[in-house]
């Protein structure tokens, strides 16, 4: 951060609330150009935003405004100087759906907690797309006001561009922009007078209090109903079950009955395209961030997406017909140097042990040595309170008391950094062990959780097995 936007950020959170800035912890950045900061003063707290594009930021401020209005679960402004390009959010947490579907999935299940939660996500998509969407104020759409012709040749030639060009498919270039222009006339087919998301995905999806709230809907404009839901139910890392899908895309049109009458068989059809579309669209940007910006983590989601293609088109049934492009993805999906470079298989062991100080430091038993050692000691302990003293690192109590220390957030940024180095490089050079370990007095509290945050990051973004051991609490993963 420069020191212009520290300055400005300051000035936003002083001059919305009597309390100085104590610390400013950048969060780690995604594939755009905004710029995320976790803000403490000495009795609050807030997320503060840099954004360079004013109209994306107009756009974002705008539909919140909406939202709120609408009493959509959305963070609240608490200021804003789009003069400077700058504002300020409620802090919503660390917990995205992505990261606690992670958490509870195992072995390749489902848990019934899991389905509840994206049934209550699914329950509010249409108050977005049809509530939210009749007040909104569509000039302030960005970079286009619908998700039209012009919307989809953009995603379309993404795809064509930064993915089948890089990753060497051929291809009929006029032929299957003849098949392009089909498709995106027959897409159009269907009612598009709607908001659409845009990004309706599980990362930009918060869970506060188990409650859902959304977020990243700067994209927003208007089209089809079923974007959105393909968008969230074909998330590629998400990997949800084809099963569980068919359940949620029958509990979204169950919720959208009371909002309109359904047309089910015709819905479905316009679905299956628009799940076509959104994974191209995604596909386009993991070629562009995977091989052009090799960015490893964007790589990771090419095997997901492929898989989703693979059980799509046994399944669709366009009244139209392309050719080209049904050529086109099943050479995509039978590509031997996309099945053999970018492979779900574990490559990489990264082991994360949690540990008590007083009984020394873990011994690295592969032989491999070196990795990393934390001193979870400079976190606020809260085993000092008689509240959290048989609680652990994995009890939400304690976890929501280590969240709101400021230099805990700060910590593991840092540890993140270090890490992510290092895992980076040993993939590069094909090593296979890592070990990290996390100290605190006891090795209950801190230490704890902070080695579950890291296997969390760790997950989420590479291509790594990872074990994780709590010593003191005598478990393993």
């Amino acid at each position: 951060m420069n020191e212009t936007t520290r300055k400005d950020l300051i000035r936003l959170f002083e001059g919305w609330i009597d309390d100085n800035v104590a610390e400013i912890v950048p969060l780690p950045q995604s594939g755009s150009d905004r710029k995320y900061f976790r803000m403490f003063g000495q009795r609050s707290r807030a997320i503060g935003v840099f954004n360079p594009d004013k109209k994306e930021n107009l756009a974002f401020l705008s539909f919140t405004k909406t939202f709120l209005s609408e009493g959509l679960r959305v963070p609240e402004i608490y200021a804003e100087a789009p003069e400077d390009y700058v504002y300020l959010l409620r802090d919503l947490g660390d917990i995205t759906l992505y990261s606690y579907l992670k958490s509870v999935r195992s072995e390749g299940n489902f848990p019934q907690k899991l389905l509840d939660t994206y049934k209550s996500v699914i329950e509010e998509l249409p108050r977005f797309q049809i509530a939210g969407g009749q007040n909104i104020d569509y000039s302030a759409c960005y970079p286009r006001s619908r998700f039209d012709k012009q919307s989809m040749h953009w995603d379309l030639n993404y795809f064509k561009y930064y993915f089948l060009k890089l990753a060497k498919i051929p291809f009929d270039e006029q032929a299957l922009e003849e098949d392009f222009q089909t498709f995106m006339d027959y897409l159009l087919g269907t009612d598009c007078d709607f908001f659409l998301y845009r990004d309706f995905q599980s990362r930009n999806v918060m869970l506060v209090d188990d409650q859902p709230y959304f977020i990243d809907y700067q994209g927003g404009r208007r089209g089809a109903l079923q974007y959105d839901l393909a968008s969230l139910l074909y998330d590629s890392k998400a990997d949800i079950p084809q099963p569980i899908r068919d359940q949620l895309l029958e509990h979204y049109l169950k919720t959208l009955r009371n909002y309109r009458a359904v047309d089910t068989d015709q819905f479905v059809r316009y679905f299956h395209g628009y799940v076509l579309i959104r994974i191209m669209q995604a596909m386009g940007s993991y070629g562009y961030r995977g091989f052009y910006e090799k960015k490893e983590h964007f790589l990771q989601s090419i095997p997901y997406a492929l898989e989703n293609l693979r059980d799509l088109l046994g399944k669709i049934d366009f009244p139209v017909k392309l050719p080209t492009l049904i050529d086109v993805l099943g050479k995509l999906i039978g590509a031997p140097r996309l099945k053999t470079l970018y492979s779900p298989e574990k490559t990489m062991t990264v082991k994360i042990t949690s540990f008590s100080y007083k009984k020394g430091i873990p011994i690295d038993t592969t032989g491999h040595g070196g990795g990393f050692v934390f001193d979870c000691r400079a976190i606020h302990n809260p085993g000092r309170y008689a509240e959290y003293k048989q609680l652990t690192g994995k009890d939400p109590a304690v976890q929501n008391f280590l969240e709101d220390q400021p230099e805990f957030h700060g910590f593991l940024q840092n540890v993140f950094a270090l890490v992510d180095q290092s895992v980076e490089t040993y993939l590069q050079r094909k090593f296979t062990h890592l070990m990290v370990n996390f100290g605190c007095t006891g090795g209950q509290h801190r230490s704890v959780y902070c080695a579950e945050k890291l296997a969390e990051h760790l997950r989420d973004k590479y291509k790594t097995n990872i074990e994780l051991r709590h010593i003191e609490l005598d478990t393993e993963e």
